[in-house]
């Protein structure tokens, strides 16, 4: 990690050359500055806060080179020219400084006259900036060129605005989101992270709350259920007979899978719906076949599953066991229940609602889905995606943030990703993935897309409304667990063979005394 320590004071660093524009610079500078690094434009109408989006090194000595022996010859007389190199970049304009220490973005109608100074920026400059002193603002790590600075996010505003943290696999999208969960945890605030992997069980958390993913099938509506069952949307007869079955009297059941068996059954041995026999066979097979696919999963028998979570907790529903069809289900499920309970809350709260108190949450709920790509998919309709986009359109007006967790950007369902008001961009290879991620926030820059192949492990892009300016951020380890880290393969091999030695050998000292005995 290349960091940039501060000076007491600030330094000059280099000039503004070229052309310049309002929103960008060129700059001559003294020493080679950082991608992602702070510098001050000090212009007569005050002090610009700029950005190191490109940064270039050339010597003058080294150009042109044709073949190995020009070069060596070249490099000597490099070595010996102390004004061989040339450091220039382009810095992105942010605003004056003095507006974005109040958190207003003010760009200079005048581009910086040419041969403006660049100074470094100090922590006074940064401070305030990057660290406000509020409640609402966490510590998730530090600026990765500028160290001394804490990086502070802002957790209403992904509360209220939704967040997208986005990398490939092993970059640290597990370490964020616990991180996320200690800090929310912290403020006793009610979170829920649906787990695909199983990472989150054991992070060490106050009052943790881990549940396996469970629907209640007589709380569902027809429609729904028949997609559990997988009757196909175009097999009409299936679709009415299940609808005709499933009624308020089999909701009430005490043994709900037999009396919808037995509707669907009366309805295909019922005379005048003698054509209606073979589909009516069908949906008892896919009956059947659900209560043992989806046996983990459907349980008419448990309570409210969102009794289950808890106000003021982190919750972890473990969906890991479930298939990706029994996953999407569940969280279509909770999703559209968690949206109408907060609009309950709401309306009861505005005093809209004449009803009695029916709703659970009280305060805002923050929603993480891992693997987002599976269940949000681009180009494919799921239940879970329906729901997803509703919240993200929606869930800001009733106090439901959704976090989407994804290495897979360009399989997103864009609209649902345009969305994230917030976004936290790790490693990204893939060209198309980082497309993806241009498109949908309008706030990151290309040249800052660029240097996503290079980030570290930890290392982050944040964007949007949970900073006050784009910042590339080392975060902070979770040490209590490490989630989402590689299987050491070669250990467990070892440890296996010497398993299996120890127990050769046990076995062979009791046939010994065995025969001994004999």
């Amino acid at each position: 990690m290349h960091a940039v320590f501060f000076e007491d004071q600030e330094m000059t660093l280099g000039v503004v050359i070229g052309e310049s524009k309002p929103t960008s610079v060129s700059a001559q500078t003294s020493r080679p500055l950082s991608v992602g690094e702070y510098v001050i434009i000090d212009s007569h109408d005050g002090k610009i806060l700029g950005l190191v989006e490109r940064s270039f090194v050339s010597s003058a000595a080294l150009m042109d080179i044709h073949n190995f022996d020009e070069a060596i010859e070249s490099k000597e007389i490099a070595d010996i020219n102390t004004r061989d190199k040339s450091f220039t970049a382009k810095i992105g304009i942010l605003g004056y400084l003095a507006q974005l220490q109040k958190s207003l973005v003010v760009l200079p109608a005048i581009p910086p006259i040419p041969g403006t100074s660049i100074l470094s920026a100090t922590k006074d400059d940064l401070g305030i900036i990057f660290g406000p002193q509020k409640d609402e603002w966490v510590n998730v790590g530090t600026l990765l060129r500028n160290s001394q600075i804490e990086a502070k996010i802002n957790l209403n505003k992904i509360i209220s605005r939704h967040l997208g943290i986005l990398a490939m696999t092993g970059m640290g999208k597990s370490n964020l989101v616990s991180l996320l969960a200690k800090q929310i945890s912290m403020l006793d605030g009610t979170l829920i992270i649906f787990d695909y992997h199983n990472d989150y069980a054991d992070l060490h958390i106050p009052g943790i709350n881990v549940i396996d993913a469970k629907i209640n099938p007589r709380l569902l509506d027809a429609a729904t259920l028949a997609d559990v069952l997988e009757i196909r949307e175009n097999a009409d007869i299936q679709q009415r007979i299940l609808r005709l079955s499933f009624t308020s009297e089999v909701q009430r059941a005490q043994n709900f899978w037999d009396s919808l068996d037995h509707n669907v059954a009366m309805i295909g041995a019922a005379p005048e719906r003698k054509d209606d026999r073979h589909s009516a066979a069908r949906v008892q097979d896919k009956i059947d076949d659900a209560r043992h696919r989806f046996a983990d999963i459907l349980d008419p028998d448990i309570m409210d599953p969102l009794g289950l979570i808890k106000q003021g907790k982190v919750n972890i529903i473990n969906i890991s066991e479930l298939s990706e069809k029994q996953a999407n289900v569940a969280l279509a499920y909770y999703f559209q229940e968690l949206l109408t309970d907060r609009k309950s809350a709401l309306l009861a709260k505005s005093a809209k609602s004449k009803n009695a108190k029916r709703y659970r949450f009280e305060t805002p709920v923050f929603v993480i889905i891992e693997e987002a790509h599976v269940f949000i998919p681009k180009g494919e309709e799921t239940h879970t995606k329906y729901w997803a986009a509703k919240i993200a359109r929606e869930g800001r007006k009733f106090g439901l943030g959704l976090c989407i967790v994804s290495q897979r950007p360009r399989n997103i369902d864009p609209n649902v990703l345009s969305q994230m008001g917030s976004l936290a961009v790790m490693k990204i290879v893939q060209e198309d993935d980082q497309r993806q991620i241009m498109a949908a926030a309008e706030s990151i820059s290309h040249d800052l897309i660029n240097q996503l192949t290079s980030l570290n492990v930890g290392d982050a892009v944040f964007v949007g409304q949970w900073v006050n300016l784009p910042a590339i951020i080392h975060i902070e380890e979770v040490k209590d667990k490490p989630v989402g880290s590689d299987k050491n393969a070669i250990s467990e091999w070892k440890a296996a063979k010497k398993f299996e030695r120890v127990a050769s050998e046990s076995t062979q000292g009791l046939i010994k005394k065995d025969l001994l005995l004999d």
